[in-house]
């Protein structure tokens, strides 16, 4: 897993950010939705989260600017070294790792309140690796606790099947930006994409260019394999529900003395 993410996002941490028309409108904006979220599942006190997915920060930075106790931790080595750097620059004490989601080796810490996965990072995940990243992270949480995960709409665009997200122009008259995808479906249920992040900086224009690649992931294949790791009260809040741009993910780790009692039925 390791080497097939890092080789897509190593190189596209540094502009990262230039996807979003306003990265830290974009930051404030989803931690708003987020924390809303969890503290109505979980209350109000400020709250352990674990961001297993952290990227270069978007919602680590921004559920920690709300008062929350963050750690956070990603594949991509240039990914977690800039969130580190941003959250710095922002005065936030945000433990940070560099560590895969199917096993979270280099996080010795656990009972948290809740753990995210954000930005669709499940779909990078084939179907063991994605079993061992929900159990992984069900053994982070205390009883009871939340997941929050988010991914893009695959019941739909598998169906759909599109070439092409965009293109999104950003900008005025000097500094200007277009961003968009590719899509080439390599089977039934999987694309190679190719991101084109187009910049304008004074005179010249410069294109970055990246690859990657994403398994269509259904919204049951989620619920199931979240089912068997230990979780319940699963469901799916799609965007005009939640506020989020993505369809996302809400489930609890059931008491360890439920789960017991479900895996006892299971064998009876």
């Amino acid at each position: 897993m390791r080497e097939k993410i890092a080789d897509f996002y190593e190189p596209l941490a540094a502009v990262y950010h230039l996807i979003f028309e306003d990265w830290d409108a974009s930051i404030a904006r989803q931690a708003k939705v987020v924390d809303r979220l969890i503290r109505n599942e979980l209350g109000q006190a400020p709250l352990r989260i674990l961001d297993c997915a952290c990227g270069i920060g978007t919602q680590a930075i921004g559920l920690a600017q709300l008062g929350h106790l963050l750690t956070a931790s990603d594949v991509c080595d240039a990914a977690v070294e800039r969130a580190q750097k941003e959250a710095q620059q922002r005065g936030l004490t945000i433990a940070f790792h560099v560590s895969d989601m199917t096993g979270l080796r280099e996080i010795e810490e656990s009972g948290f309140d809740a753990v995210v996965a954000l930005d669709n990072a499940l779909p990078h995940l084939e179907k063991d690796e994605l079993s061992a990243a929900v159990q992984t992270m069900a053994g982070k949480l205390r009883d009871s606790g939340l997941l929050l995960a988010s991914m893009r709409d695959y019941d739909k665009l598998i169906l759909e099947r599109p070439s092409v997200q965009g293109p999104t122009f950003y900008g005025g008259v000097v500094d200007r930006r277009i961003v968009h995808q590719v899509w080439d479906w390599i089977a039934e249920d999987r694309y190679r994409v190719h991101m084109y992040i187009t910049e304008k900086n004074g005179g010249a224009w410069r294109l970055h260019h990246f690859v990657g690649e994403y398994r269509a992931v259904l919204r049951n294949e989620v619920r199931d394999t979240l089912a068997e790791a230990g979780f319940d009260q699963i469901r799916w809040l799609m965007p005009e529900e939640s506020g989020f741009y993505q369809p996302l993910l809400v489930a609890r780790k059931q008491r360890e003395q439920e789960a017991a009692g479900k895996r006892a039925e299971r064998i009876g």
